[in-house]
């Protein structure tokens, strides 16, 4: 009799812990899944900003070099580096050492400036 006692106990206690951690989870918040870190594809198609200054301009290769501050949203800390430009006549506003606003995007390998302040 002990046996059957301990058991329907046990086993009553049991669903009960059941149907509380049921309760619990149903009120519990959805997780926000949307902020997920970017992928390589998104990184691509994401337009990136950046202070920095003119260290060169080269407008036959349609390139400019800044030394930049950090860009967040690439995880790059600040550096120099040439970029390409979307558009040569924006080399003909830059001179060295300007400090300017820019933005530009992942296009394969390269980065590509797309607009300069």
């Amino acid at each position: 009799m002990k046996k059957i006692t301990t058991t329907l106990i046990v086993a009553v206690t049991l669903s009960a812990s059941v149907a509380f951690a049921q309760q619990k989870m149903d009120t519990m918040k959805p997780m926000d899944m949307a902020k997920k870190p970017a992928t390589e594809a998104q990184m691509a198609q994401m337009t990136h900003k950046a202070l920095g200054v003119v260290k060169k301009v080269d407008p036959k290769a349609g390139v400019v070099t800044l030394a930049h501050e950090a860009v967040n949203s690439m995880n790059w800390p600040p550096m120099t580096m040439g970029f390409k430009v979307k558009d040569k006549a924006l080399l003909a506003k830059l001179k060295e050492g300007q400090k300017v606003a820019f933005e530009f995007v992942q296009e394969g390998d390269d980065y590509v400036v797309t607009q300069i302040k």
